[in-house]
């Protein structure tokens, strides 16, 4: 919506609220902190004070809150369409355009145009009514900030009608999914809900040196999964610091953007694994439900929330999941000597039955990966590729010698034990350097 030159600025303002006000299912676009921000200065410069303190403070809110996306409004704005979780978008991620309710099209349409009006309030417009109002010599900063624009962003900004882009942000959503598992690529689970994550540990899988036969099958086991035929839960297990839970966290890094997406929960919290499949039902990602550290003691309720997703039950298990668990265990349930049957156990009948039960839970995982202790050579050839990438340039015989000294003294050899040697390296060669530096230049 365009204004003439002789419209007050007090009319515009009514107007872009009553606008905001009357969205029918994109809601969730300004309901943030820079919605809010925003949604808050309008009111402020509408009713602003003499003096526009309250229009300034208003402002600040509003810019910082901007800055923190590191994106301009325009492009804010278009993002939370594409991340939008509505009937509309929750519809669309399962089915055809044809086949969603006209009423709920028209109601996306209605909110679209909407949406474009409020995209034509950038900051400098906003910037221009603040100092009007808080009678300043010149505006106020505007925030804008160069960015990268996905070319669906570029296709929505370009567009006359955003009403016309209905259909198209149908298949956007069908294609990418709505919400959290647009918006994130890993998740905490924590007290019965889903936390996105926003700073991930990006491991790269090529950093990964060593097992390399676990990591093929792991990977082939993915690549099965994002393809969309049965891939297996799996099991990895062995020494601590072997790489299990890094090996696992990698596949973001290397799938993410084929829409692979990873659920991390504790094992106190396994009983709610039910109702964290129930949501992944439908939706276009697929998941990685990761388990680390996993054993259970014996009646532990989560044993028997694990056994379920595991086995299945009477509703069928969604084929965009798998479980992922690491242990350094073998056989995940605590086993103790007076578990084992003896002729004089009156207190049941098929005692080893139940004992076999325990000890067969970890072959319910389709796929189990072996992670033995590291040798000295695999230890130094693990050492010796993070020396590279770290880009550490010390004679071969001193780099081995050292490391081997670290691990004997430290936690033995592993790939835990090679990265915290060679992060303890890089770091003790850096300050020696400085010291060298600053001696020369005193």
């Amino acid at each position: 919506m365009m204004f003439t030159t002789h419209t007050s600025s007090y009319a515009k303002v009514q107007f872009f609220q009553r606008q905001a006000a009357s969205l029918l299912l994109y809601q969730s676009v300004l309901e943030n902190d820079v919605g809010r921000s925003f949604l808050h200065l309008l009111q402020t410069i509408r009713y602003a004070d003499a003096d526009g303190r309250d229009c300034l403070q208003a402002y600040g809110l509003y810019f910082q809150s901007l800055a923190i996306t590191g994106q301009n409004w325009e492009q804010f704005l278009i993002q939370q369409i594409l991340w939008a979780d509505n009937p509309l978008t929750k519809l669309a991620q399962k089915q055809e355009f044809s086949q969603l309710p006209p009423a709920l099209v028209a109601a996306a349409r209605h909110d679209l145009q909407i949406l474009q009006s409020l995209y034509e309030c950038n900051s400098a417009v906003l910037s221009e009514w603040v100092q009007n109002a808080a009678h300043l010599p010149v505006s106020p900063v505007v925030w804008y900030q160069e960015s990268k624009q996905e070319n669906f962003i570029t296709f929505i900004a370009n567009l006359d009608n955003w009403g016309d882009a209905v259909e198209n942000l149908a298949a956007y959503y069908h294609k990418h999914g709505t919400g959290l598992f647009a918006k994130y690529l890993a998740f905490m689970w924590q007290k019965g809900k889903l936390l996105g994550i926003d700073d991930i540990d990006l491991v790269k899988i090529d950093t990964l040196v060593g097992y390399e036969w676990q990591k093929q099958a792991l990977v082939k086991n993915t690549e099965f999964l994002l393809a969309g035929e049965k891939a297996l839960h799996v099991l990895l297990y062995g020494s601590r610091g072997s790489g299990k839970s890094s090996l696992v966290k990698s596949l973001i890094n290397q799938y993410g953007h084929k829409q692979l997406r990873l659920i991390e929960i504790a094992k106190s919290e396994l009983r709610d694994l039910p109702q964290i499949i129930q949501q992944l039902r439908g939706v276009p990602q697929k998941f990685i439900i990761f388990v680390d550290d996993l054993s259970f003691e014996e009646d532990d309720d989560n044993f028997k929330a694990m056994k379920v997703v595991l086995e299945g039950n009477l509703t069928a298990k969604p084929d965009n999941m798998v479980v992922y668990a690491t242990s350094n265990r073998r056989h995940l349930i605590r086993e103790y000597f007076e578990d084992r049957p003896t002729p004089k156990d009156h207190e049941e009948v098929h005692g080893w039955d139940t004992m076999q039960e325990k000890l067969s839970f970890s072959d319910r995982f389709g796929l189990t990966l072996t992670f033995a202790a590291a040798d000295q050579p695999t230890y130094l050839q693990i050492v010796k590729h993070l020396a590279n990438a770290a880009e550490i340039n010390i004679p071969s015989d001193e780099l081995e010698y050292q490391a081997l000294q670290w691990a004997t003294r430290h936690n033995g050899r592993s790939g835990r034990t090679a990265r915290q040697f060679i992060d303890f390296l890089k770091a003790d060669l850096v300050l020696s350097k400085n010291v060298r530096n600053n001696d020369i230049n005193h």
